[in-house]
């Protein structure tokens, strides 16, 4: 098997979808997980395959240990190795930072599992076929959320910060592994969009495009690109954390 390969949790929509796209266009093979949109996921595989790739559709919860080893143990099944592990799969409550009623211990704890604690226990699954690749990579995806403390919850902006973190720790400790973060502001597309609802979606992207430098909000396309970037391009990157957010970082004064 000359192809790389890619596990890509919570691929069936949004990011996860694009760099799943983007990497089959780019000749790798793909491992696809999804926890409940096994039919958005299939159609994301079809669409890889199209372009090339071969893909395998696996049901899973990273917040689940048992889910994030045989993730890695069917990809190995299938292919034989894994050269790239692209962390995506999160989740939020929609709550206002004031509101401090709103959210629960169990809110918290969930939120910590999936996008804090799932991302360890799929690189602890992973790392042993990681080592075995020419070109180890990890890519986490956090949030502008996790830097600035804002976004959907203050659980959800915790859960961010604590992987960016863990991202530099586990840099540092899985070397020739190479394990970075990007961190997107605002993303176009129908997770915010839900969230949200359409009316609060539109005022935050307008008024977020109105007062950043760039004047933009990014797409999950080119949020794909920077993931690709960090897996075939950047050889002597780990530990970084990249801020995709227009600008917003910088404030305005």
């Amino acid at each position: 098997m000359k192809k790389p390969v890619a596990i890509v949790t919570g691929g069936s929509r949004g990011v996860g979808a694009e760099v799943s796209k983007l990497l089959a266009s780019k000749g790798w093979n793909i491992a696809i997980t999804c926890s409940s949109s096994i039919e958005a996921a299939n159609e994301i595989s079809k669409e890889c395959e199209t372009l090339g790739a071969e893909t395998i559709v696996l049901k899973a919860d990273v917040s689940q240990p048992d889910s994030c080893a045989q993730t890695v143990k069917e990809t190995i099944e299938k292919w034989g190795k894994l050269d790239a592990l692209i962390n995506n799969a999160g989740t939020t409550k929609f709550n206002a930072h004031d509101n401090l009623d709103g959210l629960s211990k169990d809110d918290f704890l969930g939120l910590y599992a999936t996008n804090t604690v799932g991302p360890y226990m799929m690189i602890k699954e992973a790392r042993e076929s990681l080592l075995k690749s020419d070109n180890p990579s990890v890519v986490n995806v956090a949030s502008i959320a996790g830097v600035l403390g804002i976004g959907s919850s203050v659980a959800y902006a915790a859960s961010k910060g604590a992987l960016i973190n863990m991202t530099k720790s586990l840099a540092r400790a899985l070397g020739p592994i190479r394990i970075n973060a990007i961190c997107p502001g605002f993303i176009q597309g129908d997770w915010l969009k839900n969230g949200l609802g359409e009316e609060t979606y539109e005022f935050v992207k307008k008024s977020t495009e109105d007062s950043v430098p760039l004047n933009l909000t990014c797409t999950a396309e080119q949020v794909a690109e920077t993931i690709c970037y960090f897996i075939e391009s950047g050889s002597t990157i780990t530990g970084e954390t990249l801020l995709l957010d227009g600008g917003m970082h910088l404030g305005n004064f």
